[in-house]
């Protein structure tokens, strides 16, 4: 049988106008220039950058998966221009930065711009101000105490346009957004307007959210292209192995620009590093690890995530959520066995904690296993194609897999449930191809007498350990 030709994301989606594509003499009037687009600076730079990533492979189907549905193939990398004024803020981002906290970030092309934010609760009149540093021309400013639940209007540099945001409740029901692996292409779009058909309250990352591998250029598109949504809700993330970014003597450690530029609450949460951290919101306590700095139990990572689950109130917090990138469970044959030596570290600890689930991105599936509950979603639009190949025939411990792009939901309703759903890019509307109901394990009664030790055997637990 032959199969149909896939369906490229161009045939139901059409970028925003915001996408900059090179040299037509149709599009100089949407970049604003008077003169060609290779006369800019940065034309060559994205050139290079655009040539290197825009002809992707088209994938073969994936065998053992349903027949009559089409994998998507990579989509071409989309780069959004900067048509502000070298004053005004642009890539603008919240994230929760501490109870009743959030943190505004933005970046100026002027590096004498005043790191302040204005807000308020009404569009035009800002009744509060808050200063915040700046690292040559990116801004952070911490603002608050904010109420739950609340929509503000604000302002960053004393410059236009008005932003807006709306803070996380206070109490259940909360919605989290979840996406692995999020690049900067046209499925990238796709999935991003997906997400805000619906509304939900805040966007988690596991790694891997800008691809731009060293070119910095990618980096300002990237921080562009989401702004539209993580100026309007807070958006958590943590890194993945594309924001690693060393160079031999000059950059050794890595992380530059994304400790740079998306700065999370990890001093809030006692971390000494911006590579993992926790934070509390609406009866959730999420910690979000990372893959690749220490981890054995000898470092510094492995001794704060001891201490933060410790610190954990199961009565006033009765769900926990980790995050990393490189997932320790896969079934996939790519990136087998990344996480493995993290997991051997690290898995103890969660386990005794109970924690509730845990999510990964690196892979580009969606994959469930029902040991915990560990959700694979490195799925949200990266350049590099779709991870095609299944270990086959499918183990026990994986009750659902497919190679396709998508995100995630997961919606807690109270103390001890929440649900969980997977929305496949589908044409012009995301298609719920998986769902399962969540019990927190604190109201789990058989994991409070019983957890099983390393080598399988049963011991006794008690409520303290918690």
């Amino acid at each position: 049988i032959q199969p149909r030709a896939p369906r490229t994301p161009s045939s139901y989606y059409k970028p925003p106008s915001l996408f900059m594509s090179f040299p037509t003499s149709s599009n100089h009037k949407l970049l604003k220039m008077e003169n060609p687009i290779w006369q800019n600076p940065h034309f060559f730079p994205l050139l290079l950058t655009c040539t290197f990533f825009l002809f992707p492979l088209q994938p073969s189907l994936s065998a053992g998966l349903q027949d009559d549905y089409i994998r998507q193939p990579p989509g071409k990398v989309v780069v959004a221009p900067h048509l502000r004024s070298k004053s005004d803020p642009q890539q603008v981002h919240a994230s929760l930065a501490g109870k009743e906290y959030m943190r505004i970030s933005w970046v100026t092309d002027e590096k004498d711009v005043a790191s302040k934010v204005e807000y308020g609760k009404v569009s035009g009149k800002y009744e509060a101000m808050a200063v915040g540093n700046h690292t040559s021309y990116i801004h952070h400013v911490k603002i608050g105490p904010l109420e739950p639940a609340t929509t503000y209007y604000y302002r960053c540099g004393g410059h236009s346009p008005e932003f807006s945001f709306r803070t996380p409740p206070q109490n259940f029901p909360i919605e989290f957004v979840v996406v692995g692996d999020l690049g900067q292409t046209e499925w990238t779009a796709s999935t991003l307007s997906h997400v805000d058909s619906k509304d939900y309250d805040v966007f988690l990352l596991p790694g891997d959210p800008s691809y731009a591998d060293t070119q910095q250029p990618l980096w300002d598109s990237f921080g562009r292209l989401v702004e539209p949504y993580a100026s309007r809700r807070p958006w958590m993330v943590t890194e993945g192995n594309h924001e690693i970014e060393t160079f031999p003597i000059i950059y050794p450690h890595g992380f530059k620009a994304y400790n740079a530029r998306w700065l999370m609450p990890y001093q809030e949460s006692g971390s000494t590093s911006n590579l993992y951290y926790s934070f509390d919101v609406a009866g959730s306590h999420i910690i979000m690890l990372g893959s690749y700095t220490d981890f054995d139990e000898d470092s510094v990572q492995y001794k704060w995530l001891e201490s933060d689950l410790r610190k954990v109130d199961r009565k006033k917090t009765p769900w926990v959520i980790v995050l990393l990138h490189a997932p320790w469970y896969n079934t996939n044959l790519a990136h087998k066995g990344e996480g493995e030596s993290m997991r051997k570290a690290m898995e103890d600890l969660l386990y005794r904690a109970r924690v509730d689930v845990v999510f990964a991105g690196h892979v580009h599936a969606y994959e469930r296993f029902v040991t915990f509950i560990y959700i694979t979603i490195g799925d949200g639009g990266n350049r590099e194609g779709l991870a095609l190949m299944f270990e086959n025939p499918t183990p026990e411990v994986s009750v659902y897999r497919e190679p396709s792009f998508g995100h995630g939901r997961l919606r807690v309703v109270d103390e001890s449930r929440a649900h969980w759903s997977w929305h496949r890019n589908n044409d012009s509307d995301p298609f719920v191809a998986d769902e399962v109901w969540l019990q927190s394990l604190t109201t789990t009664k058989s994991c409070w007498h019983n957890t099983a030790n390393t080598d399988g055997s049963k011991s006794k637990v008690n409520k303290d350990e918690l």
